[in-house]
């Protein structure tokens, strides 16, 4: 009885037979045609977006080239400006000192020449002063001295004397 389950008769094997090829056509019919065309068309949609992939990666590395030249653009574009504006605070305060000193030296000058006039201004002051003085001086000197007689006879003698060696 077991040997019967496991070898089947000739008739059975037939119709399996029969069953399995008309499956098979419908299958092939109906069934495998639709499915190996969603397949092409399933491979057909992963290779588009591949392909799609493929070129939005070149852009996007053609996109990040163009961004990192705008970026070195940029820095040197800043770095001139730097530089520019350094070149131009340097002749600024280069500037600055100049005129600075000119003022200073034309202000050292107004005070020297202010200081030599009130020099001169004093000089001729201590002048008249000395001179006002000496006469002062001079005056009483000579009212001493010409107070007595003799005194004038020795005045008037030492004059002619002098008159008398030029």
């Amino acid at each position: 009885m077991l040997l019967n389950l496991i070898t089947p008769e000739l008739g059975l094997i037939v119709w399996q037979l029969i069953v399995f090829l008309v499956l098979l056509f419908v299958l092939g019919k109906f069934a495998w045609k639709p499915i190996m065309n969603a397949l092409k068309e399933r491979e057909k949609s992963i290779e588009e977006a591949l392909a799609s992939a493929e070129k939005a990666k070149a852009e996007m590395a053609k996109i990040s080239a163009d961004n990192e030249k705008l970026l070195q653009q940029a820095r040197a574009e800043k770095d001139e400006i730097l530089k520019k504006a350094q070149q131009t605070a340097r002749e600024l305060v280069d500037e600055a000192k100049e005129n600075a000193k000119k003022e200073a030296d034309k202000i050292i000058n107004e005070a020297r020449n202010l200081i030599e006039s009130e020099r001169k201004a004093f000089m001729a002051e201590m002048k008249k002063e000395v001179a006002k003085l000496s006469l002062q001086v001079a005056e009483r000197i000579l009212r001493k001295e010409l107070a007595n007689d003799e005194g004038q006879k020795k005045l008037a003698e030492k004059l002619i004397n002098e008159i008398s060696a030029n």
